[in-house]
């Protein structure tokens, strides 16, 4: 079956093409232009001035649909037709601490269900190597350094599938464990730290490439101690994630990231399983939250993962100021590429045919996952 899809603008790879066409092929891109004249396809779509973007791609979210990622593929099938309802054709699924029985459990579960749905990344351990003192909501006691036998034994149940580590480089043991783990494909991602500017500097120096929900559980920027934010932003060879939900970070904050750093902005949910549901009482890992006003926080006030969603993180963005090929691309490109999938979240002919039709206030109209609607 082949999809046309006309009079769209095209947002793709940093770009605005207006009047543009494209066709879907065998579940791929197999054609795209601009102007009146276009091939024939078994259906055709009028985007009626609306954008078309690749598929939107999250590398940071724990659940929604009233979901959690960690309770088992029933689980990641309600949360992920939740956010693909939303735009994320592919995602990474993030597990948060838990002891480490169970996390191997976890990304082994993770590692079936991405057999299964190739939409499914792989899996992304938030803990258990994070600073104490920067936990967010992650259980304290479960918290732990990066030893060796860990670190071994959680790759072995991820068979190759563990994309993305989340660790606090201060941690005995950490520079080793980004080592080990950069050397078996899996991205680290410095995070819930105390790390200063120096030591953010010796992981990304070690292979670290990430910086998760920059500016939440870490040091702040200050004019004599810039922390590890700044040393983020002025690595090219690092991707920030931002969550801009207007909670974790002021979005002006957000617009000044992308100035600073245009084209290494990732735009990720954090999502819990309130994303997309109703306020109330629900858990992340093993502990208790609370969502009131669509804002998730433990008994403590801590905030608890968002109830975000990656298409309404494009809008605040762009409300924001933000130019739409930027932000576009921290939806799509920018968090392929961080995870070493360049091949995803863009539109040029062969790529696979993952799309979103987007109306004029940037709403969701329809999605495309390998140039099925769904």
């Amino acid at each position: 079956m082949s999809t046309l899809v006309h009079s769209v603008r095209l947002v793709d790879d940093g770009h605005v093409t207006d009047d543009a066409w494209i066709l879907f092929e065998d579940g791929r891109v197999g054609a795209r232009g601009q102007g009146g004249s276009h091939p024939d396809a078994s259906a055709i779509v009028d985007g009626e001035g609306g954008c078309l973007t690749p598929g939107f791609v999250d590398i940071h979210g724990h659940g929604g649909g009233g979901a959690s990622y960690d309770d088992g593929p029933g689980a990641i099938r309600e949360a992920r037709a939740l956010h693909r309802a939303h735009g994320t054709t592919r995602a990474v699924v993030s597990l948060v601490t838990a002891t480490l029985d169970e996390l191997a459990e976890r990304a082994a579960m993770v590692a079936e269900v991405a057999e299964q749905d190739d939409t499914v990344l792989g899996s992304h351990l938030e803990g258990p190597f994070l600073d104490p003192g920067h936990k967010g909501a992650h259980t304290a006691s479960l918290l732990r350094a990066p030893d060796a036998a860990s670190v071994a034994r959680l790759l072995e149940a991820g068979r190759g599938t563990i994309r993305q580590v989340t660790l606090a480089p201060e941690l005995p043991g950490a520079l080793d464990a980004v080592r080990r783990l950069t050397g078996e494909g899996v991205v680290v991602a410095v995070g819930h730290t105390d790390a200063d500017a120096d030591a953010a500097r010796r992981a990304f120096d070690a292979g670290a490439s990430v910086l998760t929900h920059a500016f939440n559980a870490m040091r702040g920027i200050h004019h004599r101690a810039p922390g590890p934010v700044v040393a983020a932003l002025r690595d090219p060879r690092v991707t920030l994630e931002l969550i801009a939900d207007g909670v974790h970070i002021d979005l002006e904050v957000v617009a000044t990231a992308f100035t600073a750093a245009p084209d290494r902005i990732a735009l990720v949910t954090d999502a819990m399983a309130a994303a997309g549901s109703d306020d109330g009482h629900y858990r992340l890992g093993g502990l208790e939250v609370t969502v009131s006003d669509g804002v998730a926080r433990l008994d403590d006030g801590t905030i608890a993962g968002s109830t975000l969603t990656q298409d309404a993180a494009l809008r605040r963005v762009v409300g924001a100021g933000v130019d739409l090929g930027l932000a576009v691309a921290a939806l799509t490109r920018v968090p392929a590429r961080a995870i070493g999938r360049p091949e995803l979240g863009r539109l040029d002919v062969g790529a696979i045919a993952d799309a979103v039709l987007l109306d004029g206030e940037l709403g969701v109209r329809r999605v495309w996952v390998a140039g099925e609607a769904v």
